[in-house]
């Protein structure tokens, strides 16, 4: 059961769910609405205090750290 991120365009919350299937219904836990897109992720692996992003960018998607430590 893969996780998912989306991002809501009622209300422009981002938030992860599990979807158990292609056609699920997903709807905001904001606002409770349906209007929502799938956004790409940023996949990673931690070993330790390293954190490795596997898009190959220095940073994460939501700061502008080079340094994930304080994030992960």
């Amino acid at each position: 059961m893969p996780i998912y991120e989306f991002k809501c365009r009622s209300c422009n919350k981002e938030f992860e769910t599990i979807v158990f299937s292609s056609d699920e219904n997903v709807t905001c836990p904001e606002c409770k609405g349906g209007n929502v897109e799938r956004i790409m992720s940023v996949c990673g692996f931690k070993s330790g205090d390293n954190f490795t992003p596997s898009t190959g960018s220095s940073g994460c998607s939501s700061c502008s750290s080079t340094n994930c430590s304080g994030c992960h």
